[in-house]
């Protein structure tokens, strides 16, 4: 994939996140692909979408870039958003590895944020 395609790649993806449409997310998905948060078990990205679409309804996901890296491309990324349940504002980046088919769709991806931050945001703790 050209660096080019890449970029295109990870801009329309942040613009799917920021749908409101959990099925548009999973568009950029190769059929029995997933997409494991954290270390976590791989997951179809049509249920990761809808879990973060649920928790941030106002989410706004940003590229913040895209480079490739030898078999994989790193998407960085940051989400800002309120959370549903506690009405916290959340700022946190992070980025996924995706490895990418012949057809230009994610095969897999592995997200990374900083979870210890992200809880602290969502439960409204103030920084140590």
């Amino acid at each position: 994939m050209t660096r080019d395609a890449l970029k295109d790649l990870a801009t329309h993806y942040a613009e799917a996140w920021c749908s409101r449409n959990p099925k548009k997310v999973a568009a950029f998905f190769a059929e029995n692909a997933s997409l494991a948060v954290n270390g976590g078990s791989p997951t179809p990205a049509l249920k990761v979408a809808r879990g973060f679409m649920r928790d941030f309804p106002d989410m706004i996901v940003t590229c913040d870039k895209v480079e490739p890296l030898e078999d994989r491309a790193a998407f960085h990324w940051t989400l800002t958003g309120t959370h549903a349940e506690t009405g916290n504002q959340l700022r946190i980046s992070g980025y996924e590895l995706w490895k990418i088919d012949n057809a230009g769709l994610i095969a897999e991806s592995s997200g990374h944020f900083d979870a210890a931050d992200y809880e602290r945001q969502v439960k409204g703790t103030p920084p140590l």
